[in-house]
């Protein structure tokens, strides 16, 4: 496949992540003629490969490393939450060096050359309250409500992890009532009830 031929097909999808898969069917070419086009322009550093079969136009302007998320899993849908969402709602103020990510799929850590994912497993029942995010980039993101949730239900079944948090801040649309809701959905009634009493401690210290 011609450099023209791949970089014509690249367009036609009109966006910065995407599959070799993807770029077989726009262009009619073997996904084997794909793959070894898009190592050739990995060497002229045009394009990143994120894992097998991903890739990425990492100096279009619309790439960032969160865009990469609803790539990751093929057969899992995955949202951008716990600190990382925090981050982004504005409720914590450092940056968090690993992207967290929650999934019905297994815990597992993916480092790639963009960034570190640490995707983290919840229950079917308890995948919920997320939506596209509105800034840049096209990703799921916990609301701020759920995020916190999100965290005190690892930090209940997994112990130091999103146990703390140095200078939480409550946005003045954080909705406590929303935040109660989903620890009433989780089924496990040991880990509702730590759960519960995390967030009221939280709570109780905002508005004291």
């Amino acid at each position: 496949m011609s450099r023209v031929s791949l970089l014509k097909a690249i367009r036609i999808l009109d966006r910065p992540v995407f599959t070799a898969r993807e770029l077989s069917a726009v262009s009619a070419h073997s996904f084997s003629s794909v793959s070894q086009s898009l190592k050739r322009l990995a060497r002229e550093e045009m394009v990143t490969q994120i894992k097998k079969g991903l890739w990425a136009d990492i100096h279009s302007p619309q790439f960032s490393p969160l865009v990469v998320i609803n790539f990751l899993l093929s057969r899992h849908r995955t949202y951008l939450s716990f600190v990382s969402a925090l981050h982004l709602h504005g409720m914590v103020s450092q940056i968090p060096q690993v992207i967290t990510l929650a999934s019905t799929a297994h815990s597992q850590v993916i480092r790639t050359p963009v960034g570190v994912y640490s995707i983290h497993q919840i229950t079917p029942s308890f995948f919920g309250g997320f939506d596209w995010y509105q800034g840049k980039g096209g990703f799921l993101i916990a609301e701020a409500e759920k995020a916190l949730v999100d965290c005190l239900y690892i930090a209940s079944r997994k112990g130091r992890r999103f146990a703390s948090f140095p200078e939480l801040t409550f946005p003045e649309g954080f909705k406590k009532a929303k935040a109660f809701g989903w620890v009433g959905r989780i089924s496990d009634r040991r880990l509702r009830v730590s759960v519960r009493s995390k967030l009221e401690h939280l709570l109780a210290g905002d508005s004291g």
